[in-house]
């Protein structure tokens, strides 16, 4: 257990809650900053002076309300990121924006009333690499974020969120920001949020490139279409009418985007076959 841990305050728009929070805390083992010439900047020139300050703080605690989410999203798209851990303050925030701040790289998140010693315990157990403490009834579909290392197909990782605790909230470890290979594996467990929140990252990382807006558009919707329908097909055990059918779509359109792709039905039928018995 470390003796001291420095954790920064972003607080666009809250720069008086922020330098109220300045100081030591938990017996001096925690010690918050509002950042320096911060005062008046939004989200992303916050972001930015804390990625100026390398390796000054354990963590960067960020103060999202319902009300800056939307500008905390794209900040967290397009801006610098800090080598620090993020951590969510979220102010009545319910489950789709936490979901699109997971998304976008936050690892953490706590809840009003301010508990110094829960933002402690959970940025020690951050650098040590644990996974933040879960509360409230496990439910295995409610909050799926796959963790990085997981395998593609694997499926979602659990999560667990605890709406109503002052102090807790969702278990997602270090890092656990949406990957296109997980994201494609999990394609039709997601929220639209979460693939909102995807779109607005890779869309902010495609306008640095030569590509045109049309093409880099194209190139997104793309591989929306790829794997959406090989996830409704593998579903569907390869049954297109199935397929077409759970998405909405016309079994003759659902087909035209099949040999777009150039998606052959077959391997999800041979799948799902039972195989032969072993000669005996």
């Amino acid at each position: 257990m470390r003796e001291r841990l420095d954790c920064a305050v972003l607080a666009a728009g809250r720069e008086d809650w922020a330098a109220s929070l300045a100081g030591p805390h938990a017996g001096g083992r925690l010690h918050l900053h509002a950042l320096p010439g911060a005062r008046g900047g939004g989200a992303a020139a916050l972001l930015a002076e804390a990625a100026s300050l390398r390796g000054r703080y354990d963590a960067c605690l960020m103060y999202v309300d319902g009300g800056g989410l939307a500008e905390w999203r794209m900040a967290l798209a397009a801006g610098r990121r800090p080598d620090a851990h993020l951590i969510a303050y979220a102010v009545d925030l319910r489950a789709r924006g936490i979901h699109d701040l997971y998304a976008l790289g936050v690892v953490d998140f706590v809840r009003p009333p301010f508990c110094a010693e829960s933002l402690r315990a959970r940025i020690e157990r951050l650098l040590d690499g644990a996974a933040p403490p879960a509360l409230g009834a496990q439910n295995p579909a409610a909050l799926g974020i796959p963790h990085p290392a997981a395998a593609p197909g694997a499926g979602p990782r659990a999560a667990i969120l605890a709406e109503d605790d002052p102090c807790y909230g969702l278990p997602v470890p270090p890092g656990a920001a949406m990957d296109e290979g997980a994201l494609c594996a999990t394609i039709l467990q997601r929220s639209g949020a979460e693939l909102e929140a995807y779109a607005v990252a890779v869309a902010s990382r495609q306008a640095s490139s030569r590509e045109s807006f049309r093409e880099a558009k194209g190139r997104i919707i793309e591989r929306f279409e790829r794997a959406y329908i090989h996830a409704a097909l593998g579903r569907h055990r390869g049954n297109i009418a199935m397929a077409a059918r759970a998405a909405q779509k016309h079994r003759r359109a659902f087909w035209a985007l099949m040999r777009k792709h150039d998606i052959d039905p077959t391997p999800y039928r041979a799948e799902a076959s039972p195989r032969a018995a072993p000669d005996g």
